[in-house]
């Protein structure tokens, strides 16, 4: 009996990595398909720019606010911390470096998989359940270049857009909190942020950063979305699985591209 039990625990273990590699393997190849079926997206721009409507123009509410409320968090914390030592008029570098290397990329990635990276998933999970996709293959369309491609490329150039938004309302959350309500000398704010603050060596990195996310957040919505079960059910489990998967991705890349630039750097 308890070897009974041996066996199917070893032989459920070898079906969650085998199915797991499995998928690794499927989504790469989904994405390299994407790639070599976007000149749709490029000729009919019309199609991207709403997909760019939809993911970017409709989360941009949700970035602003967040990014001003971290911001105002950021400048009070700061704060807190600078005045032990006499530096409070470091204060503007404090929050912009904070914001543009780690945290703008950051949250608004999490931000971005949360709203625009599920919508996507249920969409096309959608599209595929009530057979939308498979009725374009029997019209000799293609559901990659049509459907796909315009929503990963509206993905990618959104995602560090909404980042550097995310990074001028956190900036000017900690500009209220710091100057406005707490009384830090604003000359001294400005001037020290721009002094402190290198635009290839810390606003570029944040782009770097804010850009693969995008990549990896859309490419994941797509995936999830295109290969989920076409039921109910399945979209469901489809676009929660999207948010966790693109949470971790983003975190994990977070570590290995910190890694990479602190080496070069």
């Amino acid at each position: 009996m308890a070897h009974r039990k041996v066996g199917v625990g070893l032989r459920g273990i070898g079906h969650t990595v085998i199915n797991g590699i499995w998928r690794i393997g499927y989504s790469s190849r989904f994405f390299m398909h994407i790639l070599l079926r976007s000149g749709t997206s490029f000729r009919r721009l019309g199609l991207t720019i709403r997909e760019m409507y939809f993911t970017g123009v409709m989360s941009l509410i949700i970035i602003l606010v967040s990014g001003l409320f971290v911001g105002m968090v950021l400048g009070m914390q700061g704060f807190e911390t600078l005045q032990k030592y006499g530096s409070e008029e470091a204060l503007g570098v404090l929050v912009a470096l904070s914001l543009v290397r780690e945290l703008g990329p950051v949250v608004a990635a999490l931000l971005f998989a949360s709203r625009a990276g599920s919508a996507i998933t249920a969409e096309i999970g959608l599209m595929k359940a009530t057979e939308q996709l498979a009725a374009m293959e029997l019209m000799a369309v293609d559901p990659i270049a049509r459907v796909v491609a315009p929503r990963f490329w509206a993905g990618v150039v959104s995602m560090p857009l909404l980042a550097a938004m995310f990074s001028a309302m956190g900036v000017f959350g900690g500009y209220i909190v710091g100057v406005k309500l707490i009384g830090v000398d604003e000359g001294a704010f400005w001037s020290q942020m721009q002094a402190g603050v290198d635009v290839w060596g810390d606003v570029m990195n944040g782009v770097i950063k804010s850009f693969v996310f995008g990549i990896a957040v859309t490419t994941i919505a797509l995936f999830e979305g295109y290969d989920a079960p076409p039921t109910a059910e399945g979209v469901s489990g489809a676009t929660t699985r999207t948010v966790v998967t693109s949470s971790l991705a983003v975190l994990a890349l977070d570590f290995v591209l910190t890694a990479f630039m602190l080496r070069g750097g």
